[in-house]
């Protein structure tokens, strides 16, 4: 019934039943099929550090989660209550974009259209409303929305098929050493349109931890036990990665943008070491007075040294609208 409900909304916008609004100025939307989990955030953190030296960038979210409603503009010291973590994230790391949240993406373009050249739209791949210049649609390794189904069965959105709205396929999550033969049969399941590029991409950890006042390296972490709180969908990458370091932790989750509550928040108290996820970080601002707490950074590599490629498609489309 969800899966006919959303093949009948998307059939409607596709023969035009129902409107969607283009824009004379580049809009990149950053979206998944599934119901999260794939590396939206470092994807457009990638983008931005692709285009904020050249361009004005603006970054619009619904800003999931968050007290208020409408348009508001996200500022270096607004609360997570009021905007969001993740959208709070990008501002913190990139100060000199304009970031903002509403939940009606048209109303917030319109607010950004004098302020920006190029507006990256993060989750919006199932917000019809606007027909963005690109449609960069993400997918995790390990959970192929072509392996997926709907939901409350599967993590699906939307039907698979609603995939070839998308320009270009990234395979997020990819292990390091991922193999050609491998991707090629990953491209063979997710048989690509002719008009859509498919790429292939991994987390990148920091050599280094940091909070709002220093910065120190991983190797900090060894030969003393600390506790890692994670409130994202998919933590296990990360657990991996700190195993794979040799370092001595316990891990304690909690669901995806997780609201902490104040016991939660004095229990967390309790611990001498802390670390967690940039998004959770900003959500954890009442312990960083209390307890010794850091972030690790996460960036999103791509495979196959295309990342040029990558980039390069991405100017092209800005040029384009210029």
């Amino acid at each position: 019934m969800y899966g006919g409900i959303t093949a009948l909304r998307n059939f409607l916008y596709n023969k035009g039943f129902l409107k969607s609004k283009s824009y004379d100025f580049l809009v990149i939307c950053v979206g998944n099929l599934s119901t999260g989990g794939t590396g939206k955030s470092p994807m457009i953190e990638l983008l931005v550090s692709f285009l904020k030296d050249d361009y004005k960038v603006a970054v619009l979210s619904r800003g999931y989660k968050r007290k208020t409603s409408g348009y508001r503009e996200v500022l270096a010291n607004s609360s997570v209550k009021d905007v969001g973590d993740e959208p709070l994230q990008f501002k913190k790391k990139y100060p000199e974009i304009t970031v903002a949240v509403s939940e009606e993406r048209q109303t917030g373009i319109e607010k950004l259209k004098n302020l920006a050249e190029v507006v990256l739209l993060d989750d919006a791949f199932q917000h019809r409303k606007v027909k963005a210049s690109l449609n960069i649609l993400l997918t995790s390794f390990d959970k192929l929305y072509s392996n997926d189904c709907m939901l409350p069965a599967g993590n699906l959105r939307e039907p698979k098929f609603g995939a070839k709205r998308a320009d270009i396929i990234v395979v997020t999550k990819c292990p390091e050493n991922c193999s050609d033969s491998r991707m090629d049969e990953i491209k063979r399941k997710l048989k690509p349109k002719a008009h859509q590029e498919i790429y292939f991409s991994k987390i990148g950890y920091s050599s280094e931890i940091k909070n709002e006042a220093e910065s120190k390296p991983l190797s900090y972490l060894k030969n003393q036990k600390f506790l890692l709180v994670t409130g994202i969908a998919n933590p296990k990458p990360l657990i991996d990665f700190l195993k794979d370091e040799e370092l001595d932790f316990e891990e304690k989750s909690f669901p995806d943008h997780h609201n902490f509550t104040t016991s939660e928040i004095e229990a967390l108290k309790k611990h001498p070491l802390i670390l967690t996820t940039e998004k959770d970080f900003m959500r954890l601002q009442p312990i960083t007075k209390d307890t010794e707490i850091y972030y690790l950074p996460i960036i999103t590599v791509v495979l196959k040294e295309e990342e040029s490629k990558f980039k390069r498609r991405i100017e092209r489309e800005v040029k384009l609208k210029k």
